[in-house]
């Protein structure tokens, strides 16, 4: 099968024509132009594979010198770019200085027909590599991280937790966006991993971007990617999370903290599976499986008009809701187990038990954190206890309200505004340590407070 994209750029329309003629039957595109200033705007609105270059533009001038300035300019902007250069005035000196600069081949004119067509397949093999290279090599920085991470497991087996991943197995090898929704440090991303590891794409990469962290100015860099010079710091060409997540899955955690302007752009690259990097127009496809979290009520957020209807449903073919810790039951205790081995060991302090009382204090506990709560709580006890035993007293948890005031019940949000500027209060206005004392990321610290106007 024909396979690639040429640009062929010579001043002289005979050229064109008879290189047009003679590559159409083995190329995906071949298109001539016959002004070098044209270039820039053909590459960035085409992706081609490769460009035959004339070295001489201006009549008389015979010197190379502007078919190695625009080479210079195609290989600044595109480096995966293959370049052959063509010239009737050739010689060796200039053939060497050609490649030196980043030419991938110097045919002459007239050329050999058999041999500009094994030079130009070559020439676009190398583009093809080129790019695949470029990809794997973000891949392989991204997975790098991930192993480079603490690996975490799905623990428990209360009915509610089996039921969960019960409807993860169901799910797990369709192509449905799943939307797992649950309040802060339940484990949204585990079981995204979950979904990701059961499914058709396991073999492919899993990408994870907080929503929450990324500020607006750089969401479609961050998402849709690059080229170089769309902007002040953009020095290279830099394909976004979309496309690093091509064939694999694409996880998008708080995904309700995305303002409501942005939610569109979101939309368009879900629903047309495609996206355009910053400071081009050419688009890109990209194919991904959609995973998305939040702990926000969403349809609550499109009556309030804060999200797009028509995005909730792009992103919620399954929901899949996560109980919180305080209703799993002795999950907690087993939880607790798991995380006192992990610490002991860290800390070197082997050995360590939770006695009766202590279990009651975690069982009848509320965990407004989660597991993630859970797991400092006990983090905090192994690293300032004095015996082999874990009391009650060694426990250092946030006082438990009534949920009252007077006699009205206090809501959820009530109670979450409370602890957060109680946590505030008790760290002296110092975000970053408010913010890992309630086992949250400082960007959703700083929505959070907001959203309550504290």
């Amino acid at each position: 099968m024909a396979k690639g994209k040429i640009l062929i750029v010579d001043d002289n329309k005979s050229i064109i024509s008879t290189l047009e003629i003679l590559l159409a039957p083995e190329f995906d595109l071949v298109k001539g132009i016959s002004n070098p200033n044209q270039i820039p705007a053909e590459l960035r609105a085409t992706e081609y594979n490769l460009v035959i270059l004339d070295m001489n533009f201006q009549a008389g001038v015979n010197t190379g010198n502007e078919g190695l300035y625009w080479l210079s300019r195609i290989k600044e902007s595109n480096p995966e770019m293959s370049v052959v250069l063509i010239t009737a005035y050739s010689d060796v000196e200039l053939a060497v200085k050609a490649l030196k600069q980043g030419a991938t081949d110097f045919m002459p004119k007239p050329w050999d027909n058999s041999k500009m067509l094994a030079t130009l397949k070559s020439a676009i093999q190398l583009n093809f590599s080129r790019k695949e290279v470029g990809q794997l090599r973000q891949k392989e920085k991204i997975l790098m991280q991930e192993l480079q991470g603490e690996q975490k497991f799905i623990i428990g087996s209360s009915p509610q937790l089996m039921k969960v991943m019960n409807m993860v197995r169901k799910v797990a090898n369709t192509e449905a966006n799943i939307l797992i929704t649950g309040e802060n440090g339940t484990g949204k991303e585990l079981i995204a991993r979950e979904i990701h590891r059961l499914s058709a794409r396991s073999n492919e990469i899993m990408v994870s971007v907080d929503m929450g962290a990324i500020s607006e100015t750089l969401f479609e860099s961050e998402l849709f990617g690059h080229v170089k010079g769309a902007f002040t710091d953009a020095r290279e060409n830099r394909a976004g999370k979309f496309e690093t997540a091509n064939k694999g899955t694409l996880f998008l955690d708080e995904i309700g903290n995305l303002s409501f302007h942005l939610q569109a752009k979101l939309l368009a690259a879900i629903q047309n599976r495609e996206i355009m990097r910053v400071g081009s127009d050419r688009s890109i496809p990209v194919d991904i499986r959609l995973v998305c979290a939040t702990n926000k009520d969403l349809p609550q957020m499109v009556r309030d008009g804060l999200f797009r209807e028509d995005l909730l449903y792009r992103i919620n073919t399954i929901q899949i809701e996560l109980p919180p810790l305080r209703e799993r039951g002795n999950d907690i205790l087993v939880l607790a187990e798991f995380f006192l081995k992990k610490f002991a060991s860290k800390y070197e302090k082997h050995g360590l038990k939770i006695n009766s009382p202590a279990q009651d204090k975690l069982l009848n506990y509320q965990w407004a954190g989660n597991i993630r709560e859970l797991q400092h709580t006990i983090e905090k006890a192994v690293i300032l206890s004095d015996s082999q035993v874990l009391k009650p007293e060694d426990l250092f948890l946030r006082p438990v309200t009534s949920g009252k005031i007077g006699d009205t019940q206090l809501s959820l949000e009530e109670m979450e505004k409370r602890m957060i500027m109680q946590t505030i209060d008790k760290t002296a206005g110092n975000m970053s340590l408010a913010a890992d004392q309630l086992g949250i990321t400082r960007q959703t610290l700083y929505n959070k407070i907001k959203k309550y106007g504290i």
